[in-house]
């Protein structure tokens, strides 16, 4: 496996609620590393759990001591399940397969950018925003090669190890990007698709300031397609959301949050400039 240097990338970027994981759901535990969300699926000491997204780089050791925290030593997950492939969402992957030898599954569209073909296109230093999306050239947008260890989702919307969720395609973000869904609860795993931080604004980052908000914007290379991605998560009328990026929110808030966010999507989330926003520049 090779990490294209991804792993060994140190961003002196954090929040104030990095390392103080909270469950949603007694077995939907968010762990904040930094400025992104991991998330644990299982009840707290159950044998059975899964891993979703892999943090910051060098966020390996935090990831595994909050796992033997909630599930015990040795205990690994049955499978870690990536959103997307972006340098924050698979920052220690490499280091959690070669500890935890669990499999790792992504959509069919990642795959080229989790297996060492393709790179992902630079992020955009010039989007509108803030402080952060100024600060993101200096991001990594290499892909990375799994080999052997990354497997693509099933077809039909299943997830292995998983019976009871189901992934829902919502790129824009990035081709592959998926969401995970549970029907009996309608709870949501967004990834990126949309988040509650002003993700490109550093002082928002930093406090946690909530706020809904569409994909982190120097990533984000299709608009209309996001755009579709966040009207149809907010169809299925989710009642708990924990999302890549910000706090994870409930209830009404989330009902109306994310309806506002759907109606008024160009308005909210889609930048009035930027490389990708006419959609002419995909490198």
């Amino acid at each position: 496996m090779d990490d294209n240097g991804v792993g060994k990338k140190v961003l002196p970027v954090t929040s104030v609620t990095n390392g103080e994981g909270k469950f949603a759901r007694d077995d939907l535990f968010c762990l904040p590393i930094q400025i992104v969300n991991v998330c644990f699926i299982g009840k707290k000491g159950a044998k059975d759990w899964v891993l979703v997204d892999a943090g910051m780089p060098n966020s390996a050791e935090m990831i595994i001591k909050e796992a033997e925290s909630l599930y015990g030593t040795d205990v690994a997950p049955k499978a870690i399940i990536l959103t997307h492939g972006h340098f924050d969402h698979i920052g220690a992957i490499v280091e959690l397969v070669e500890h935890w030898k669990s499999p790792v599954y992504a959509h069919s569209l990642e795959m080229p950018y989790l297996t060492g073909i393709k790179d992902y296109p630079k992020p955009d230093p010039t989007v509108e925003g803030g402080m952060v999306a100024k600060m993101s050239g200096m991001f990594p947008n290499k892909g990375i090669n799994l080999d052997n260890h990354v497997h693509q989702l099933p077809a039909d919307g299943s997830i292995p190890d998983l019976p009871d969720w189901e992934w829902v395609h919502t790129p824009g973000h990035t081709p592959g990007h998926i969401s995970l869904f549970r029907k009996s609860d309608k709870a949501l795993l967004a990834g990126d698709a949309f988040v509650t931080v002003k993700q490109e604004d550093l002082y928002k980052v930093i406090t946690q300031e909530k706020e809904f908000s569409g994909p982190p914007r120097y990533l984000t290379t299709d608009w209309p397609a996001a755009k579709k991605s966040v009207q149809t998560l907010e169809q299925l009328h989710p009642t708990v959301a924990i999302t890549g990026h910000g706090v994870f929110v409930e209830g009404n808030e989330l009902a109306e949050g994310l309806r506002n966010l759907s109606d008024n999507f160009d308005s909210i989330a889609k930048p009035d400039y930027g490389k990708y926003v006419d959609g002419k520049d995909t490198q």
